[in-house]
């Protein structure tokens, strides 16, 4: 019986196992349906991810233009400080300027005024001998204590005042008050001096004339209603 029994079981563990139920159209419909919707998911997804990507590269734009518009506007700001600082600059300039010119004008007026009341000059001339071979180098002038004019003489220079050349060192409209000439001139070396006080007198040009004669200085003075040096 067992050997029977035995037999039974082995036979019935060699038996196929039987075929699995085929699945129904509402499974086959759901399966489909499944993955369609799967799908359009992961495209959903990549789509999104693609949003966010140029949603980043938008902002980063906007960033940029707004930085931009307000580097300009800095700079904007900037330009019009500037520009009102050279504005209020060209008004202060063009102001001194015009006090400038009024007071050039004021000094001008008053000297024309000062000449129409006093109407003197001073004259002071340089010549030499023409008889004598004697060279000037150097002539310095001062007048009432103030260093006037200093010359140098070149060769060519000399050769003139031997012709009756006449250097004039000094021309000014002066106040007719006393004033002191003090000239000092250096002929073939030697230092030569002289010292005169001249009275100018009103409405007069007064002449004063220093002259190198035999290497020693000597002055001569005269006056004229004129202008003219001679």
């Amino acid at each position: 019986m067992k050997r029977v029994a035995l037999a039974v079981l082995t036979a019935l563990l060699l038996l196929p196992e039987p075929a699995q139920a085929q699945e129904s159209p509402a499974q086959v419909a759901y399966q489909q349906r499944r993955e369609q919707l799967l799908r359009e998911l992961e495209q959903t997804q990549q789509q999104l991810a693609s949003l966010r990507s140029d949603r980043v590269q938008l902002a980063a734009r906007v960033e940029a233009v707004i930085a931009q518009l307000l580097e300009q506007r800095a700079q904007a700001l900037l330009m019009s400080e500037e520009q009102a600082a050279l504005q209020r600059l060209d008004s202060l300039l063009t102001a001194s300027q015009d006090n400038l010119l009024a007071q050039r004008d004021r000094f001008l007026a008053l000297g024309r005024a000062v000449r129409g009341r006093v109407g003197s000059a001073l004259v002071v001339l340089l010549r030499a001998d023409t008889t004598e071979l004697q060279n000037l180098q150097s002539a310095d002038l001062t007048v009432n204590g103030a260093p006037i004019q200093t010359r140098t003489y070149t060769v060519a220079m000399n050769q003139y005042l031997r012709m009756g050349a006449v250097d004039q060192l000094f021309r000014s409209d002066v106040l007719p008050t006393p004033h002191t000439l003090a000239l000092s001139v250096v002929v073939d070396g030697q230092t030569r001096s002289e010292t005169l006080t001249v009275n100018v007198a009103r409405e007069t040009v007064t002449y004063v004339q220093f002259a190198v004669r035999n290497g020693q200085l000597v002055s001569t003075t005269w006056t004229s209603r004129g202008t003219t040096p001679f």
